[in-house]
């Protein structure tokens, strides 16, 4: 009996052929583009481990989200450097906080782009960790739990108050999807969609991100909240949880390492999965491009494709501009 072979690569001839086939495309509507916000005015202080990155004030911060929505992006995810930090994280929750007059000064000027915002206490305490302490431990700290994610649900309404889209609580703390959904719904704010970080593992990728947002923790590390990288059923049932407790979005963080991690998820839910690749996987990249080791462009979309093909719905990440352009510049010379 006769059987013919499989010739796979009579698919792969030329360009044409390949995008005729091509199982997963990257495209523009995926990005979200991270962004800090910092006091001053007129400021634009370079992050020195993520080149092309900055702490802007709120008015650069207007400009770059008016670049960022020419290029297409839909949204950005906000993140903010108080001046005035404290044991209680008062600038995370304040009225006149710095997200919360970099949100409103958005929607005044920008006000067809998605904001994100942040929900979490690191970059607002002075001991840099995500919520109250209750007892300091070596190699890690005691987290109030139960206080600490009733401070993330005043965050969160404030920022939604400002007029944030959607609120993204990443402090890891049980409970804070509830707590956030209850307080919203309280106040009239029942459609304001909550996307959870809710496999965020504690990861060594999040260096650079720690300058960025001026946030290590001064003692211990954050082992008792965010998740074991060992892990992968852990994640799911964290998932699970925040899905029950009425996460609109469910987040993987780190990207890079955590491709199974995302599968899982996809494979398991039917909510939106989003992906961050995170400054530590930004770094690495742009340090090994500059010393002439990889070609940016072509790892860079390689890497955020694979990410695609894992699951994800939406890709986080700080080359989300240039991505936007390398993709329209592609589009063009294909056309």
């Amino acid at each position: 009996m006769y059987f013919p072979k499989c010739r796979l690569r009579r698919l792969r001839r030329n360009e044409n052929l390949r995008r005729l086939v091509r199982e997963t495309k990257l495209s523009i509507d995926d990005l979200v583009m991270p962004l800090f916000v910092r006091e001053g005015q007129e400021d634009k202080k370079p992050i020195s481990s993520m080149p092309g990155n900055y702490q802007l004030s709120v008015d650069n911060l207007v400009k770059e989200v008016e670049k960022v929505r020419e290029t297409g992006i839909p949204a950005i995810l906000l993140f903010g450097i108080p001046t005035a930090k404290d044991e209680e994280a008062s600038q995370a929750y304040a009225e006149d906080g710095i997200v919360q007059r970099a949100v409103r000064a958005l929607k005044e000027k920008v006000p067809d782009i998605i904001v994100i915002t942040d929900v979490c206490l690191c970059e607002y305490m002075s001991h840099g960790h995500c919520g109250i302490i209750k007892e300091r431990l070596s190699p890690k700290a005691e987290i109030d739990n139960d206080t600490t994610r009733q401070l993330l649900a005043k965050a969160a309404l404030s920022h939604v108050r400002a007029g944030a889209d959607v609120v993204a609580p990443s402090a890891m703390m049980d409970g804070q999807v509830s707590a956030i959904r209850g307080i919203l719904d309280e106040n009239g704010y029942q459609d304001i969609p909550i996307m959870a970080y809710s496999a965020k593992y504690v990861s060594c990728f999040y260096g650079p991100f720690r300058e960025a947002a001026e946030s290590p923790p001064a003692f211990g590390d954050r082992r008792s909240y965010q998740m074991d990288v060992a892990n992968s059923r852990e994640a799911l049932r964290e998932v699970a949880l925040d899905i029950e407790e009425g996460a609109d979005i469910v987040m993987v963080k780190p990207a890079l390492g955590y491709l199974d991690i995302i599968y899982r998820i996809k494979e398991n839910f039917e909510h939106p999965v989003a992906a961050y690749s995170v400054s530590g996987e930004f770094a690495m990249v742009k340090a090994a491009a500059e010393k002439g080791w990889l070609e940016e462009k072509k790892v860079v979309l390689e890497i955020l494709t694979g990410l695609k093909r894992a699951g994800a719905d939406i890709i986080i990440t700080y080359w989300a501009m240039d991505v936007a352009r390398w993709l329209k510049e592609d589009s063009k010379s294909l056309s």
